[in-house]
């Protein structure tokens, strides 16, 4: 790779220690309102299903309508926040949320709820890489940027554990359109405070935009989600999902071969001659692509099965977060004494265990086992996305941080918008595939059997939480039939994020190794 003369800063925020820490505070503040709705939207998709009347694939929308623009748009906003500035680019990002939630807020439909989520999402795609390119320059010593980084993680597992309690506790006293007034209001209350507290910074050499590699990765990344998400709820032979499979396969490469070619281009792939940062690169969009695909299976688990109201569920994602944000001021010491590689395997291996445990997860399991193994599932991630984040942005020259550190939430949102996506159609097909057999063994008469599954088959697998038959043992062995089934589909789920994670730790063992770096 060549190493160019680092770029220099027009205002540098590391001037003095208190504008630092200023800067990193505000930048932690950004990353956890930007993640507030991530989870608290997901533990909240039973409700919004039922107050909707969403089908399953709309539900994955709810979640990749927010996602997907972030994924897109992430690499775009880091090259506008070098150009024009930080601190406007973190401000109209603010704003431009504020718009997303009160159309949220004011929603009567999906389509509307599709729309604002996607404003929300424009807003998340240009906070992610300022926020962490605010926190690279106000420590721009390795030590120093690695505590910072781990406090700004640790400010994203806090907007994960508090998103989820605060949309349970609205749902608990008020109707569903209010779980997004929180976000509102924070957005609100962060932009003012940026405007008068946050320091602009700008990196001085002139990127011009890349329209070709926008435009393409815009199609590439919607085809392929979009694709994932058709082909399950209509058939991998529909014509949409196969055109949009072959739109993905055309424009992705295009992409590459484009940003090869740009002389600047808003995702340098050959900072994949780092050999650690394609590693990080890889085991960050596992590790998210598990992570939220398995929240996204667990809320409806916990939703459908358990009947557990949004605050249960809130509260039971606590454990999956929380490690991130008690974790967070230590993991900064913790990778220094030890080693970054050996820090994230420990995670990548925790979590690929606990993973496979929840496979075992049924209708009676004890809540304080399932709190047990996802908090267990959470500290392996706790201890895994801070050095994945500080080994990204450290394994290349300091002068291309900024633009490693942009990548790397690229990554992080790929994994997040692929990750309901495909455990929303494994979740359908597997349920589909087992309730006929379990409803057999169920006891239930033949045409009992038959309407259960139809109802399901065609309305959604939400509509077999609400079963009502002529008697209430028949509804009973339904339900129970419909549950069983359940845990065979979150088996499955389980089953392909553990390995998953599994297989992230043999990566990272490899291309990172656990010898110590710089750090």
């Amino acid at each position: 790779m060549t190493v160019k003369p680092p770029n220099r800063l027009s205002a540098k925020v590391s001037a003095t220690p208190n504008r630092g820490r200023i800067t990193i505070a505000l930048a932690c503040l950004g990353a956890f309102v930007s993640y507030l709705p991530l989870v608290g939207v997901s533990a909240a998709l039973p409700i919004l299903g039922a107050g909707l009347h969403a089908s399953t694939s709309q539900l994955q929308w709810i979640t990749d309508t927010f996602i997907l623009p972030t994924a897109v748009l992430v690499l775009t906003f880091g090259t506008l926040g070098e150009r024009y500035g930080r601190k406007r680019i973190y401000l109209a990002a603010m704003a431009v949320s504020c718009v997303g939630w009160v159309v949220c807020l004011t929603a009567d439909s999906v389509v509307q709820i599709y729309v604002g989520l996607v404003l929300a999402g424009m807003g998340t795609a240009a906070m992610m890489p300022t926020t962490l390119a605010l926190v690279s320059h106000a420590r721009e010593d390795h030590r120093g940027r690695a505590a910072a980084i781990a406090l700004w993680t640790g400010s994203l597992g806090l907007g994960l554990t508090l998103g989820p309690v605060f949309s349970g506790l609205i749902a608990e006293h008020f109707r569903w359109r209010w779980i997004f007034l929180p976000e509102l209001v924070l957005c609100a209350a962060t932009l003012i405070i940026a405007a008068v507290a946050l320091t602009e910074s700008r990196v001085e050499r002139t990127r011009h935009l890349d329209v070709p590699g926008q435009l393409l990765a815009i199609v590439g990344l919607t085809g392929l989600v979009f694709g994932v998400i058709q082909g399950g709820a209509a058939g991998w032979g529909n014509p949409g999902a196969v055109i949009a499979f072959v739109v993905a396969v055309l424009a992705l490469p295009a992409f590459v071969l484009a940003e090869l070619r740009s002389p600047t281009p808003m995702f340098d792939v050959r900072l994949f001659r780092s050999a650690a940062f394609s590693g990080a690169a890889l085991v960050m969009t596992i590790t998210l692509f598990a992570q939220v695909g398995l929240v996204f299976t667990l809320s409806e688990f916990f939703g459908l099965v358990r009947h557990a109201s949004t605050l249960d569920i809130g509260v039971l994602l606590i454990a999956l977060n929380g490690f991130a944000v008690l974790l967070g001021p230590a993991l900064g010491r913790m990778m220094y004494r030890l080693t970054p590689g050996l820090v994230l395997i420990a995670g990548l291996t925790i979590g690929g265990v606990a993973a496979l445990c929840m496979g075992f997860f049924r209708a009676d399991t004890s809540t304080a086992t399932a709190v047990l193994v996802i908090g267990l599932f959470g500290l392996g991630i706790a201890l895994a996305l801070a050095p994945i984040t500080t080994i990204a942005v450290n394994s290349v020259p300091a002068h291309l941080a900024g633009t490693a550190g942009t990548a790397n939430s690229a990554l992080r949102q790929i994994g997040s918008a692929l990750g309901p996506a495909v455990f929303g159609v494994v979740l359908t097909d597997r349920l589909l595939a087992a309730l006929p057999r379990h409803l057999a063994d169920s006891g239930l008469g033949i045409g009992d059997q038959g309407m259960v599954a139809g109802i399901v088959s065609k309305a959604g697998i939400q509509a077999g939480a609400f079963l009502h038959l002529g008697s209430g043992r028949g509804t009973a062995l339904a339900h129970a039939a419909y549950g069983v089934s359940f845990g065979d589909a979150l088996h499955t789920c389980a089953l392909i994020a553990g390995i998953g994670m599994l297989l992230a730790g043999v990566i990272a063992l490899v291309l990172i190794g656990v010898r110590r770096t710089r750090i």
